[in-house]
């Protein structure tokens, strides 16, 4: 009697599980059926912000469900990152992943998420260069006048960063490293380019899109792109491996990542979605205008990427001795 009793238990919870693989699958099948929440961890208007905004607003329209952006900055993204990471596992929250998701770790040694294990990496949307930028009241006009100047007077010259850890931050370090130079970090919250700007800070490595507006006023001389190739909206500046320095080459990338456990079919959906989106005109057009350069990956290949990226992202922290600050 027992033998039967346990059976039929048994026997009830394989049912049980099967019924609940069949709803994830048919809800998997049927997504999307209401709105998706695109979790920001940066505050509106910054590179990652504006980038995202642009190609999901288009992914919306063709999945045929609005797609909500909502900043929830603060911790340098760790904030964000976690709400993405403890999400339910059903499409309906996805978050914007950054070169700064995978320099998290950098910022903090303990995070309350895994960041290759709690996230499925789904999409890239594009690159951009960090641009090397400067005060007008500097007197820079070059690279080169930068690092001689760095290398007259060892450890005068300041460098702005949005945090420890960001991908300003990472880029400035790579710069110090490949140039041999003795600078002072100087990290800020908020503000950091008007103080370069205001000649009270050096210089300053910033994604494109976030300088665009500074570089208009002509109150800062850009001085080098971090990127392999020149950047199409500063054809004139050269590429830090130009100005003899290919080792501080680095640039600032925006994808898709969703909770761990999100089912295949919907990481599918969203990526096909991503890469509809980059091929539109419109899109196309809008990222121009930010310099950012479209990028399309397979899941598997942005996977690999990503993992990379954070590997080579917690080399450059041990190279370049940067602790983290809790």
């Amino acid at each position: 009697m027992l033998r039967i009793r346990a059976l039929s238990a048994v026997s009830a919870a394989i049912a049980v599980a099967i019924l609940i693989t069949q709803a994830v699958a048919a809800g998997a099948q049927q997504w999307p059926t209401r709105a998706i929440r695109v979790v920001s961890p940066f505050p509106a208007g910054s590179a990652s912000d504006t980038t995202a905004r642009v190609v999901v607003n288009q992914m919306g329209r063709l999945l045929g469900q609005s797609m909500v952006v909502e900043p929830q900055g603060g911790a340098g993204g760790v904030i964000g990152f976690e709400m993405g990471a403890k999400a339910a596992p059903d499409g309906y929250t996805v978050v914007t992943s950054s070169t700064s998701m995978a320099t998290g770790k950098v910022l903090h040694s303990h995070l309350p998420y895994d960041v290759l294990s709690d996230f499925i990496p789904v999409a890239m949307f594009g690159r951009q260069p960090n641009v090397l930028v400067a005060s007008q009241q500097s007197g820079f006009k070059s690279v080169a006048d930068l690092v001689a100047a760095a290398k007259a007077k060892p450890g005068t010259l300041t460098f702005a960063s949005a945090g420890v850890g960001s991908t300003s931050h990472m880029a400035g370090e790579r710069f110090r490293l490949a140039t041999g130079i003795d600078v002072r970090h100087i990290p800020f919250r908020e503000g950091g380019l008007t103080e370069v700007m205001a000649g009270r800070i050096d210089y300053y490595f910033i994604p494109l899109a976030a300088a665009a507006s500074a570089l208009a006023s002509g109150k800062l001389v850009p001085l080098a792109v971090s990127t392999p190739k020149r950047a199409a909206l500063l054809p004139d500046v050269p590429t830090v491996a130009e100005a003899g320095y290919r080792g501080a080459e680095s640039d600032f990338w925006v994808g898709l990542s969703v909770p761990a456990k999100t089912p295949a079919e919907i990481v599918n959906k969203l990526h096909d979605a991503t890469e509809k989106a980059l091929q539109d005109p419109d899109v196309k057009a809008h990222l121009d205008k930010l310099g950012v350069v479209p990028e399309l990956m397979s899941v598997e290949q942005f996977g690999a990427f990503f993992k990379k990226d954070y590997e080579a992202a917690l080399q450059l922290a041990e190279e370049a001795h940067i602790e983290p600050a809790d």
